[in-house]
This record gives structure tokens, C-alpha cells and sequence, in this order.
């Protein structure tokens, strides 16, 4: 289960919507330790938009400097990689054959958003192990009281 505040969902969203007509991509971070006190397992803290160095609309690849600096960033603030997110312009929020080969571990979310329409972007959460594909709950906030679904299995 992958949490998602609000304000991350929005940003998220936002960046993607921002590159378009070409994909966006970025990394999605939580705290380092799993038992933090009042931070629930699987709740994002911090969007770390990065660069699409393949400038492309249907394709992504990751600038490895900037990757590297991002992940020096997370671990001077307590923070741990718990996903991996990128834009499909014209397509379903569904990882694609070149997604499913590039994944690089069954313990990171891949969360895709579609913009297929704009006006109503699209965002879900799979798991990738190997090449099998398992949709995550994605929960999100909408509103101090609590956290809502917005998808999943």
C-alpha cells in the first residue's frame, strides 16, 4: 500500500502535467526507518521531480548525476526511495513492456499517471516483479480526518 498526502498527489500531477507533451519522471521518498513514530508504513514525505533526459513522449531515462544527488539528499534527511513515478501522455496508468523490463526492484512502488485526458489525470500504483504486474492500493488524503482510496485491486 502506497499513501499519498494530497499536497504529494498535487505535485506529482502537476509536474507531469508541466512536461507535457513529454513524459516526466521522478522519485517518491518516506522515511528511512519503517517504525517512525506517527508515520505510517508506506506514507510518502517528498516528491523529487527529476530531469527526462530522453525528452521524449514516450520514453523516459533518469539523468544518473542527478539521480545520485537526490539519493545523498535522502539520506542526509531520514529518507528512503519508496517509489519511481512517470507520466504516459497517451496511454492508460498501466506499466508498459519497456517499464515492466527497466524495473529494478519488487520492493519500489511504480506509480504512473496518465494524461491520456488532461483535464482528468489519472494515477495508480503497481508493484513489478519480474514480469508480473500487481496493481498497489493507493490511498490518498482528503482531508485531516483521513485517508481515502483511489485505487488498487
Amino acid at each position: 500500500m502506497l499513501w499519498v498526502p494530497k499536497a504529494v498527489h498535487e505535485e506529482v500531477i502537476a509536474h507531469c502535467q508541466s512536461r507535457y507533451p513529454k513524459e516526466a519522471c521522478g522519485l517518491l521518498a518516506g522515511a528511512a526507518s519503517r517504525i517512525v513514530p506517527d508515520v505510517p508504513a508506506g506514507l510518502v514525505l517528498q516528491v523529487y521531480p527529476m530531469t527526462n533526459i530522453d525528452d521524449s513522449p514516450i520514453g523516459y531515462s533518469m539523468d544518473p548525476k542527478e539521480q545520485l544527488q537526490v539519493e545523498k539528499q535522502m539520506r542526509q534527511r531520514g529518507q528512503r526511495l519508496m517509489g519511481i513515478y512517470h507520466s504516459h501522455t497517451a496511454t492508460d496508468a498501466y506499466p508498459s513492456p519497456v517499464d515492466v523490463n527497466l524495473s529494478i526492484s519488487q520492493d519500489l512502488s511504480y506509480v504512473l499517471v496518465s494524461l491520456k485526458d488532461r483535464q482528468h489525470p489519472v494515477m495508480k500504483s503497481y508493484r513489478i516483479d519480474g514480469s508480473i504486474v500487481t496493481p498497489e492500493e493507493l490511498l490518498m488524503e482528503s482531508a485531516p480526518s483521513g485517508m481515502r482510496r483511489v485505487g488498487g485491486p
